[in-house]
């Protein structure tokens, strides 16, 4: 199980099942949504995500059409990510994660809108855009 909370505290969660890859996201939304070059982003299942407290005080944003950033609506951390067509999962934001998640980022997507001060320096593959459709 992981835990994660934001800044005032007032969202925790618990993660009871497995993270899907971890990425970095370097598209503007996630620039604008994270204040920096990129954000740090896995899926979970709905099923295992579980609010222990301030589920109340998430607020969402359709910051394009179908997708809705949620944030805590105290102190303005992002939560996660959620996709109208993709109704059984969020992107959560791994910065809120309290715990290792035993996983390591495998790649940098959306590096076409990479932020022009911020250098990749690692070696991890970069897609221009996003992830291809699954099959």
């Amino acid at each position: 199980m992981l835990t994660g909370n934001c800044l005032c505290g007032g969202v925790r969660f618990e993660i009871h099942g497995p993270l899907a890859p971890l990425g970095y996201c370097h598209c503007k939304q996630c620039q604008r949504a994270s204040g920096s070059a990129f954000a740090a982003n896995s899926t979970v299942a709905n099923a295992d995500l579980r609010f222990v407290s301030g589920k109340e005080l998430i607020a969402e944003f359709e910051s394009s059409p179908g997708a809705f950033r949620a944030f805590c609506s105290r102190c303005g951390s992002p939560v996660y990510k959620r996709l109208a067509s993709q109704p059984d999962s969020v992107r959560i934001r791994l910065g809120l994660v309290n715990e290792d998640p035993g996983l390591r980022p495998r790649v940098h997507v959306w590096v076409g809108a990479k932020a022009a001060w911020y250098e990749i320096a690692d070696s991890l593959p970069q897609l221009r855009e996003g992830l291809p459709p699954r099959k």
